[in-house]
């Protein structure tokens, strides 16, 4: 990257691209205070639409994606199971800032497309993220609590 804060090209290496879209992620997250439950919306639609492009390649190729990326990363922790009806759906989709969460999805999508990161790195890149909202989404005790920011690791 030969500009501050420029998006890498493709030319440039894995490891600066993956490092850009790392950084713009953690940064929007904690400026914004990004919810939970905005962060797991955003990032689920982006591992599954990557996942989808991934299995339909490895279909023709007659090939079979690692678990590593096909499967959730364990969490660890104590994970108490919460009554579905103490978090209705109706009124959680009510309270989540659209406008935010288009904000989180073109920063992915841009940088994604922008850099051309192979799908299985940034796949890769989005199970850890997603390992940190399901961690911090089993610990929630009431709906409201979705609408915490999601905390990230200063070294994150």
């Amino acid at each position: 990257m030969d500009n501050e804060g420029e998006m890498p090209s493709p030319a440039a290496s894995m490891e600066e691209k993956l490092l850009f879209l790392q950084e713009n992620l953690s940064n929007f997250v904690k400026q914004y205070n990004l919810p939970i439950i905005e962060s797991a919306l955003v990032i689920s639609k982006y591992i599954n639409i990557l996942l989808n492009e991934l299995k339909k390649k490895a279909s023709l190729e007659k090939e079979n994606l690692p678990l590593e990326i096909t499967d959730p990363w364990p969490i660890t922790g104590e994970m108490k199971t919460p009554k579905i009806e103490d978090f209705p759906l109706d009124k959680l989709m009510q309270n989540i800032d659209q406008d935010r969460m288009d904000i989180f999805d073109t920063i992915i999508r841009t940088i994604i497309n922008g850099s051309e990161i192979p799908f299985v790195n940034a796949v890769m890149l989005l199970r850890d993220w997603e390992r940190v909202i399901r961690t911090q989404l089993v610990k929630s005790t009431s709906p409201g609590h979705l609408f915490s920011p999601l905390e990230l690791d200063d070294n994150f």
